[in-house]
């Protein structure tokens, strides 16, 4: 029995030590140490591209933000005066709490990104640095087509850990995450067109020295 007792108390120090954890804890730590805000301002340049790509041809356009954060993009997205309706959802609940705070002109919520549905499908989705700390990417995707985008809708996703982007392997031991599927263009392109998606593109945005840049992902329904 003290042998048992040790052994347990040896594993749970392992794991308070050791363990990595799940992605919406890590960053609503982010939202509450004010570390997301140096994230945004990082992310700025491709998401501003991103936009541009997603909204230029558009005449009015509803927008949801896969993945919002602090609601950074929805408020840049609800600037553009085609916008009709921004919407931001996100699984990290301090993330929507800031969120909510810093804007209380669109809207947002707390949801596990893989089963939430809209009530109203839009045309446009975004998604920057989120994809691949899902369980299932692949669900996650035919969930978008079916269920969050209009017929003709467009999906646009912005990732920075991806294969070819060498620098960004250290991630997951970096920031002791627990679930980041690391994958290649080619797949994550595979992926996108397995789930429905048409039109499919895939551009590198920012490349520099080491750095292969943001993948950029787009797909209509």
């Amino acid at each position: 029995m003290l042998w048992r007792r040790h052994d347990l108390y040896s594993i749970r120090l392992y794991n308070s030590f050791f363990m990595k954890r799940i992605p919406t804890d890590v960053f609503g730590e982010w939202a509450e140490s004010g570390r997301d805000e140096k994230m945004a301002k990082g992310h700025e340049p491709a998401v501003n591209h991103m936009l541009d790509l997603a909204i230029g041809d558009q005449k009015q356009f509803s927008f949801i933000d896969a993945g919002c954060g602090n609601g950074w993009v929805v408020r840049q997205a609800a600037k553009y005066p085609e916008c009709v309706n921004a919407f931001g959802v996100d699984g990290a609940k301090q993330m929507v709490d800031k969120a909510r705070r810093l804007d209380a002109a669109n809207s947002y919520v707390c949801a596990d990104l893989s089963q939430w549905k809209p009530n109203s499908a839009v045309d446009v989705v975004h998604s920057m640095e989120v994809i691949y700390y899902l369980d299932d990417p692949a669900a996650f995707l035919h969930n978008i087509y079916f269920s969050w985008l209009k017929p003709g809708g467009l999906l646009i996703v912005g990732l920075d850990f991806y294969e070819e982007n060498k620098v960004s392997h250290s991630w997951p031991h970096d920031c002791d995450i627990s679930i980041m599927r690391l994958m290649s263009e080619k797949t994550w392109v595979k992926m996108f067109k397995q789930a429905g998606f048409k039109n499919v593109t895939s551009l590198r945005f920012g490349a520099k020295k080491d750095w292969a840049g943001t993948l950029i992902l787009k797909g209509i329904k």
